[in-house]
């Protein structure tokens, strides 16, 4: 069997496939089957916090409906190009969505890229339902279940990692980088859905314009990208679902944000990219 790059999250050692091609096993015989949507769960129950952890299938479903509306499209894209723009040509690209949900921004980029045998794209998310929904949308991603703060792939593999609103271990990103790798991280602008939290908190405070790098981490580039979008009453439901700020919608404001026919909304998103800083 030849070692992969996936490490076994219960002994750490390397996991290679079966010959039969539907497992993965390391060393020690520890065995991890392939989901019948191709996705492989490398999370043990001893990691777990709960028996689903991660996002719920009501919130899966909201994020589902109001990104394939396309309204996060333009930052999606810039991602992609901000991406291609920065990574050597003529190489082939490993890439891990971190926190990817339902894999919407590694299916933008796969596009963009069209097919290209050049770019290896990864996914992993703590959700089942999230990555079974991903590894059934895109076959040719690889796609796990497994924890941010325990990610179970080899040193030095990746070439991108891509962080789109989700939380991370710091540790883990230098980790899996390789010393010519490149982290991108898409944060919340100043202005990010103002309009939506105005039916919610009676003060508005604006997001922070520049995020502070995980330690170890330089700056190469920002970019802001900000548009207007108008989505309907239950596309807006499904916006503020997918929200931090959802917890404290009461009644009432979600009463009132379902008024307007026309509800014109900011949205604001902060590219950071980053890189390993080089010690001499």
């Amino acid at each position: 069997m030849a070692t992969d790059c996936y490490l076994c999250p219960v002994c750490a050692q390397s996991l290679a496939l079966h010959p039969s091609g539907k497992s993965y096993q390391c060393p020690n015989r520890h065995n991890f089957d392939l989901a019948k949507e191709g996705y492989l769960n490398l999370l043990p129950v001893q990691h777990k916090h709960s028996s689903e952890p991660g996002d719920n299938k009501s919130m899966l479903n909201a994020r589902r409906a109001f990104l394939e509306a396309g309204y996060y499209g333009p930052m999606a894209k810039a991602v992609a190009m901000m991406i291609a723009a920065n990574v050597p040509g003529g190489q082939t690209i490993r890439l891990l969505d971190v926190g990817c949900g339902e894999g919407y921004y590694s299916r933008k980029i796969n596009a963009f890229y069209k097919q290209d045998d050049r770019i290896e794209l990864h996914g992993v998310d703590i959700a089942k339902f999230a990555i079974a929904a991903a590894a059934k949308k895109l076959a040719s991603a690889r796609y796990i279940v497994a924890s941010s703060n325990r990610l179970p792939y080899i040193d030095g593999y990746f070439d991108v990692l891509l962080r789109v609103f989700a939380p991370s271990n710091e540790n883990e990103l230098k980790r899996l980088l390789k010393p010519s790798g490149q982290l991108l991280i898409v944060t919340p602008g100043p202005r990010h859905l103002a309009q939506l939290k105005a039916f919610i908190y009676a003060d508005v405070r604006e997001h922070a314009g520049e995020i502070v790098l995980p330690q170890g981490f330089e700056r190469l580039d920002v970019r802001r990208i900000n548009t207007w979008i108008m989505p309907d009453r239950t596309e807006r439901a499904a916006l503020l679902q997918m929200t931090p700020f959802a917890w404290r919608a009461n009644k009432a404001s979600q009463q009132a944000l379902d008024r307007p026919e026309g509800l014109s909304i900011e949205t604001d998103f902060i590219l950071t990219l980053a890189a390993p800083m080089r010690s001499f």
